[in-house]
């Protein structure tokens, strides 16, 4: 009825225990209502004056009063707890996010996690303002009532006593019923969320392609799936509440006509019968309050679930505490890979990387070619932090041992710039000061223009403070990848800059004018340029060329050309024939 991971939730017991206390409490004042209301009917029924009558009016009036204003505390107390742990498990699942690395966003679902940081957590927030109070009184509220009520009755204590138990089986029952259709209802919402986003991410290039009418369609289906579940989970939902509604209410009707029998034959006093017939209601509120509410509250235990079960994964990359920290990169700095090894999965015996051989000192262009799966952008999320190597104290800058470069002493001194960079849903001047917001409008300026941006910025509307990105103005490819190096224009103190295939899904003659904005910008920096367009390796101090996870050819562009190696291989493959020194620039 309740996701065990509740549990972990900071401060959790400090809560479940006021609450506790709190569900007692208003038990004690639902008994001290139900007393104080009899007590005063059942003495007017033996002829005594509403004024000899007010106190136990006045103390009924007390009791709910006090119960509301228990509640008002209550919920109060707890959105507040709900809101800052709801912000906690927003920034744990982020961290743990940007820690397993982009590897783990593309196998799970851009969309789906989107939608997990996003209105999974108000679901938990919602979760957690619902599900405490109902649990906690179904569980305690109800057993002092029944206390009383035995000392009122003891036929209708029993009468409850067995009624109540069948209500929570048949409750169970259903409940399971709703979870597994709330279970495919969730996944179908998972599946929505990314194939939506994938589809309108690439809905520019679809239209081009004239795809966009069957992409359309597999939406529809993928959302007719989705309402399909929704419907089937909303009828259990409906058919639960209302079988417990009429159960719980036909409990109530029993009990009032045996109360009324015995009255009626004069085998037992008003005041009791009052008694036991005003708390039974209450006796069945807290599970009638709990099942309403229990199907609104699954969306919330799924999200709960899973968003605990990316926490409770291990990260691809720890040990952090046991690396020194990393200098800053200078002409003096030297990295080094010696029979590096890395794997994306310890189940798969093969390896994405596997002995890597190779050593750089100082600033200077390096090249990473190869075939599509040949290992670049394995190299550069190495590069980055993002993967870590199988073996100890293969890899080494500055003649210090790493296994893995995934601390803020590196990470803060490089960019990353992928094929796909990432535009927020911001103004032009947030997305290219993303990492200095402090940046001037003037500093923003300059970075837009060494990046070739000041024709853009002509044609917006509203100049720096236009809205790009989803829902904003839309970019182009070579306007998105722009706004990226003008971010790396703006911040000239990191010296180390990783590039994974940054024109891949640009045409000829714009990947040409980012060429010219691009090459400036690699001036007195460490480079790692994965790429197969071969046209950037003259432009190359060095280049690595990397085939089945390995480095299998390495040197400057003039000796790879000049020997009838593995490179001169790859460029006749690219080039579909014998290449020339021409056809290879």
């Amino acid at each position: 009825m309740i996701d065990k991971n509740i549990f972990k939730i900071n401060k959790i017991k400090p809560i479940l225990i006021g609450l506790a206390g709190l569900a007692v409490l208003q038990a004690l004042l639902i008994i001290g209502q139900a007393y104080f209301l009899a007590k005063g009917i059942s003495n007017l029924w033996n002829g005594a004056t509403v004024k000899s009558q007010l106190l136990n009016i006045s103390l009924f009036f007390i009791c709910f009063i006090l119960r509301q204003v228990g509640q008002f505390f209550r919920d109060k107390t707890l959105d507040s707890y709900a809101y800052e742990q709801s912000k906690i498990i927003r920034q744990k699942l982020l961290k743990k996010i940007f820690s397993l690395g982009p590897n783990f966003v593309q196998k799970e679902g851009t969309g789906n996690m989107v939608t997990m940081a996003i209105e999974g957590i108000s679901q938990i927030e919602n979760y957690i303002t619902i599900i405490l109070p109902k649990i906690t009184n179904m569980m305690i509220v109800p057993w002092i009532i029944l206390i009383f009520v035995f000392t009122q009755d003891l036929k209708a204590g029993i009468t409850l006593l067995i009624v109540f138990p069948i209500i929570i089986i048949f409750m169970i029952v259903l409940g399971y019923a709703a979870r597994a259709k709330a279970d495919k209802q969730y996944e179908g919402y998972q599946l929505l969320s990314n194939h939506f986003l994938d589809s309108l991410r690439g809905l520019e290039t679809l239209n081009l392609l004239g795809l966009s009418k069957r992409y359309g369609k597999n939406v529809f289906n993928v959302s007719e799936n989705y309402r399909k579940a929704t419907m089937s989970t909303l009828k259990i939902a409906i058919l639960s509440t209302f079988a417990l509604d009429f159960f719980t209410t036909l409990s109530v009707a029993v009990i009032a006509l045996f109360l009324g029998l015995r009255l009626i034959e004069g085998l037992m006093p008003l005041f009791p019968a009052l008694t036991v017939l005003i708390l039974a209601p209450d006796f069945f509120l807290p599970i009638r309050d709990f099942s309403n509410d229990y199907h609104a509250t699954l969306n919330g235990g799924n999200t709960l679930k899973s968003i605990f079960a990316v926490l409770n994964l291990d990260d691809p990359i720890n040990d952090t505490t046991n690396q020194e920290p990393v200098k800053e990169w200078s002409e003096a700095s030297k990295i080094v890979l010696k029979g590096t090894e890395v794997s994306y999965d310890k189940a798969i015996t093969k390896n994405a990387l596997s002995q890597l051989n190779f050593e750089w000192q100082g600033f200077g262009k390096i090249g990473v070619v190869g075939l599509s799966g040949s290992g670049k952008s394995t190299l550069i999320k190495l590069l980055g932090g993002f993967l870590s190597s199988t073996k100890e104290t293969h890899l080494t800058i500055n003649d210090k041992n790493y296994r893995h470069l995934n601390q803020p002493d590196w990470q803060n001194q490089l960019f990353y710039i992928p094929q796909d960079p990432y535009i927020f849903h911001a103004s032009l001047r947030e997305n290219i000061n993303f990492y200095m917001p402090e940046a001037s409008d003037e500093e923003v300026l300059q970075a837009m223009s060494q990046a070739g941006l000041a024709d853009l910025l002509t044609e917006l509307p509203e100049g720096l403070e236009t809205v790009i990105g989803e829902a904003g103005q839309m970019l182009s490819g070579g306007q998105m990848q722009r706004v990226a190096l003008a971010r790396a224009f703006l911040d000239s103190s990191r010296r180390v800059m990783l590039f994974d295939e940054p024109t891949a899904h640009l045409d000829i003659e714009t990947e040409a004018e980012l060429k010219a904005t691009i090459l400036p910008l690699l001036k007195d920096k460490l480079v790692f340029f994965a790429t197969h367009r071969l046209h950037w390796m003259k432009e190359m101090d060095y280049i690595l060329v990397m085939e089945g996870g390995q480095i299998v050819d390495q040197g400057t562009y003039e000796e790879l050309m000049s020997k009838q190696g593995i490179y001169r291989q790859f460029v006749t493959e690219i080039e579909g024939g014998k290449p020339t020194d021409e056809t290879s620039n």
